[in-house]
């Protein structure tokens, strides 16, 4: 075994033991895990554009945005109106820096790492049901990722994407989506004894989600020319590199709560709500 696949194994198993710990113990643990990774995502986001340098003023506003949020995440007990105020906060400084910017690729960066953040926050939030929720993602996600790559290499075809990423495939992809229902079923197996058509929709969704998070990372990567968003995690690359396809399940449940579900109700609840049908 190489040095380097020793190292990028070893990464992995501590970073999916804090994952995990974290993920168990729910609440505040799991909140400064969340802010801990919409932080460094925006750090690498605006490192491959490099905006610190090239568009300064955008750069600092979007970090007081990023801030706001955080905060937010931590202290989840404020009032209606004070979250109001908070999050009209972050719309004005996501404005002011989308205006100043002299690149859109800066504020969007905003965006980006402030909903990876919320999204992660809102699936586990601080029951049993948001721990199941995030386990059926992960299980979605990691399907996804692990079929995709094994199967793309397996059959070959027909590339997914070309002029993006030249090695993924469209069997890859099919792979990727099938490993997907299969995990998420499995985990709804575990926790309700049924899987229904629902929970097979839902983990295609979010398997196609997650190809498209790992598309636009790679999209983004090309267009800047780099080929790591960081070497934040030894052997791995960035943060970015790693959690592309989580980004975008994650936000993309977050955003089908939100249009189809009552605020009443977490997010965590509306995907267990979702595969129990």
């Amino acid at each position: 075994m190489s040095e380097e696949l020793r190292l990028r194994i070893v990464s992995a198993i501590v970073l999916a033991i804090v994952v995990l710990a974290a993920t168990w113990l729910g609440g505040i643990y799991f909140a400064v895990l969340a802010i801990v990774i919409a932080i460094l995502v925006y750090y690498e986001w605006t490192r491959i554009t490099d905006a610190r340098s090239r568009d300064p003023e955008a750069y600092w506003v979007g970090w007081g945005a990023i801030a706001l949020i955080a905060f937010d995440v931590l202290v989840e007990e404020g009032t209606d109106a004070w979250n109001e105020y908070l999050w009209g906060a972050v719309a004005l400084l996501f404005i002011y820096a989308l205006i100043r910017a002299k690149n859109r690729w800066n504020p969007a960066g905003v965006v980006y790492a402030g909903l990876t953040g919320v999204s992660l926050a809102e699936i586990r939030g601080d029951d049993f049901t948001g721990f199941i929720a995030m386990i059926f993602i992960f299980a979605v996600v990691w399907g996804t990722d692990i079929a995709a790559y094994f199967t793309g290499r397996a059959i070959g075809g027909k590339k997914l994407a070309r002029s993006i990423s030249p090695g993924k495939t469209w069997s890859g992809a099919i792979g990727g989506a099938v490993a997907a229902v299969i995990c998420g079923a499995l985990v709804v197996l575990c926790y309700m004894k049924q899987v229904s058509l629902w929970t097979v929709a839902l983990a295609f969704l979010l398997s196609v989600f997650s190809q498209v998070g790992d598309l636009f990372e790679s999209f983004m990567k090309r267009r800047y020319k780099v080929k790591d968003s960081s070497h934040l995690i030894p052997g791995h690359g960035g943060v970015m590199d790693r959690i592309d396809g989580l980004v975008f399940a994650c936000s993309g449940a977050f955003i089908l709560k939100m249009l189809l579900s009552s605020w009443n109700h977490g997010v965590g609840t509306f995907i267990l709500g979702a595969v129990s049908q």
